[in-house]
């Protein structure tokens, strides 16, 4: 196990967020995923391999929305990866827009002195009451 899997998985998660919210730079994040091997799961839809992933993420309507990481968790795996769980909070800027909640969670292994994003699972938590 990587003894600096906090850090690791704490300095992944400020990158790829700041890659992701940024329009301009989103493509950038293409670089995160493996070829063939990462996989996606987005609302409940799986998508694997780096271009169907960065083709969903082309999709995703963010451009005026901001994110706030309220919780960020990190725990080691036996092969060197880290497993990251993120909870927080997305909203558009417009004024009648609710803010909401999610979860996405990361398994990131290590690969040529570096780590790629080998699952990735995201869910927006809506609660229907």
């Amino acid at each position: 196990m990587n003894p600096s899997f906090n850090d690791i998985g704490r300095s992944f998660a400020s990158h790829y967020y700041n890659l992701f919210d940024t329009k301009e730079q989103r493509p950038q994040i293409a670089a995160l995923y493996h070829p063939t091997d990462s996989l996606l799961t987005f609302e409940g839809q799986q998508i694997q391999g780096q271009q169907a992933i960065v083709e969903k993420m082309k999709g995703i309507p963010l451009e005026d929305m901001q994110r706030t990481v309220t919780t960020l968790d990190c725990q080691p795996t036996a092969d060197g990866g880290v497993l990251i769980s993120v909870l927080g909070q997305l909203k558009n800027s417009s004024e009648n827009d609710k803010v909401m909640g999610f979860s996405q969670t990361f398994l990131i292994k290590p690969f040529n002195n570096s780590f790629f994003i080998f699952h990735d699972i995201f869910r927006l938590v809506l609660h229907n009451i």
